[in-house]
């Protein structure tokens, strides 16, 4: 058990000493992946990030979840894929923030493509949305993060948890 403490002990010192950088360089590529929180089920998400100016990105991002609910008493299944585009604004340099912290807001424009089984009379609908996140990675190594991000305004309204590898 000792061993195990030092161990713990020893991993969280070296990581807490590692020089990140911070947030993604021009020309740099991250990929993100997680899990989210909504109203409609557990959505899983893969996207990648792109540097096109000091502290602006760009990036795409594909999700899905699957979810059950009842409506007029009858149990329906449910799945929504979507796809979208965002860009974000990165204040390390405006705030002065440590490297090892990325804290970001900004936009996304998305298509969601919404199935129900075929005699479900309730309303979800697929089609388009636009709305705002803020989040933040913390880097515990110089190319990889745990991030955490809230938006607000689409179907993927709620909550993203998840990894960032800068490749």
């Amino acid at each position: 058990m000792k061993k195990l403490i030092l161990l713990g002990c020893v991993v969280l010192v070296s990581t807490m000493m590692v020089h990140a950088q911070s947030p993604l360089e021009t020309g740099g590529k991250q990929l993100n992946a997680g899990v989210g929180l909504s109203g409609w089920g557990v959505p899983i998400y893969v996207g990648l990030d792109y540097g096109i100016y000091e502290d602006i990105t760009i990036g795409g991002e594909l999700s899905f979840r699957s979810y059950h609910d009842k409506y007029a008493g009858v149990k329906y299944g449910h799945s929504i894929f979507g796809i979208m585009a965002n860009g974000n604004y990165h204040f390390n340099t405006l705030l002065d923030i440590p490297s090892e912290w990325d804290l970001y807001a900004g936009l996304n424009l998305g298509y969601f493509m919404w199935r129900s089984d075929s005699d479900y009379i309730g309303t979800g609908d697929s089609g388009f949305d636009i709305s705002a996140q803020v989040g933040g990675r913390y880097f515990f190594k110089d190319n990889m993060a745990v991030n955490l991000e809230f938006n607000g305004g689409n179907s993927t309204a709620g909550a993203k948890i998840g990894i960032t590898y800068i490749f």
